[in-house]
């Protein structure tokens, strides 16, 4: 999955808080997000965020 920094990324579950909108901040074996709702940052396994991406959303593309 072709993930980069500073897409947004909408999750099967939600945060918490509500959300289920991340900015992501890194990426390597894992991947550090933010969420857009009340603004706290969660470090995650790769392969536990890639299972739960529901759509990658990147700044200059249509949604």
């Amino acid at each position: 999955m072709d993930v980069q920094v500073n897409d947004h990324i909408l999750t099967k579950k939600k945060h918490p808080c509500g959300s289920n909108e991340f900015l992501v901040l890194r990426v390597g074996m894992d991947f550090k997000i933010r969420c857009l709702g009340c603004g706290r940052e969660v470090m995650l396994p790769r392969a536990k965020i890639e299972k739960n991406i529901r759509r990658v959303l990147r700044a200059g593309t249509p949604e």
